[in-house]
C-alpha cells in the first residue's frame, strides 16, 4: 500500500474542520494527554487552527516520535489562532478523581475559544463555550484533535523531564510517570513522591498510600 502524502493526510484530516469552515465558524480540537499514569498533571490542550494556512505532518501524538512531536509543536504554536494547555495536578486528581480533573483542564483549556465548534477525543459532560461534537478517536481522523494532542503531549513530557532533574530516582524522563515495572520498582524501593497519584497506587503499595 502506498504512503499517504502529507498533504493527502491533512486532506483526510480535515473533513470534519471543513465542514465547520465552510458554515463560517472555527473549529476547535480538544485532547488530553496524561490520564493512564501513576504520576505527573493530566494535560489538556485546545487548539484553534487556521483555515488559510495547514501545519503539515500533524497526528495523533502517539503516532509521532518524540522529535517530531517537538517540531511540529513549535509549528503549531506559531501559526495557531488559539492554543492552550492546563494541567491538573496529583492531589487534585486524587481529590476529585482522574475524570473529573480531565474534564476540569479541558473546560479551562477551552474557556479562551467561545463561539468555535470544539471537536472532542470521546470525553462527554463537558461544559464548553460553544457547540461540541465527540469523535471516537479523532486524535486520528481530526486535524485540530490531533494538534491538541500533539499540544498536551508535548507541555506534559516536558513537564515531566523537569520532574526527573528533581527525584531523579523515578525515571520520570524515561516513562513520563506511566506504571513501567521499572517505575513500579522505584515506587516499592522509594515510596511515593509529592508527583505520584496516591489514588492509583493502592496495588502496588497494598493499600498504604
Amino acid at each position: 500500500m502506498a504512503r499517504e502524502s502529507a498533504e493527502a493526510k491533512y486532506q483526510r484530516m480535515t473533513e470534519f474542520e471543513r465542514e465547520i469552515w465552510a458554515g463560517g465558524l472555527r473549529a476547535a480540537g480538544i485532547d488530553e494527554a496524561g490520564r493512564g499514569p501513576l504520576a505527573g498533571p493530566v494535560a489538556a490542550g485546545c487548539a484553534v487552527m487556521p483555515e488559510d494556512m495547514p501545519v503539515l505532518g500533524v497526528d495523533d501524538s502517539k503516532k509521532l516520535s518524540e522529535k517530531r512531536r517537538e517540531e511540529i509543536f513549535e509549528r503549531i504554536m506559531e501559526t495557531a489562532l488559539y492554543a492552550r494547555v492546563v494541567m491538573i495536578g496529583p492531589e487534585e486528581i486524587d481529590r476529585i478523581n482522574i475524570l473529573e480533573a480531565t474534564r476540569k483542564a479541558m473546560e479551562e483549556a477551552a474557556s479562551g475559544a467561545a463561539g468555535c465548534v470544539f471537536l472532542i477525543d470521546a470525553v462527554t459532560g463537558l461544559s464548553l463555550p460553544g457547540e461540541s461534537r465527540s469523535i471516537i478517536k479523532g486524535d486520528a481522523k481530526s486535524y485540530s484533535i490531533a494538534a491538541a494532542s500533539i499540544l498536551a503531549k508535548v507541555t506534559r513530557d516536558r513537564y515531566m523531564r523537569e520532574l526527573d532533574e528533581k527525584y531523579p530516582q523515578y525515571g520520570f524522563a524515561k516513562h513520563k510517570g506511566y506504571g513501567t515495572a521499572e517505575h513500579i520498582a522505584a515506587i516499592r524501593a522509594f515510596g511515593p513522591c509529592p508527583e505520584h497519584r496516591r489514588s492509583f497506587l493502592g496495588n502496588i503499595l497494598g493499600g498504604r498510600v
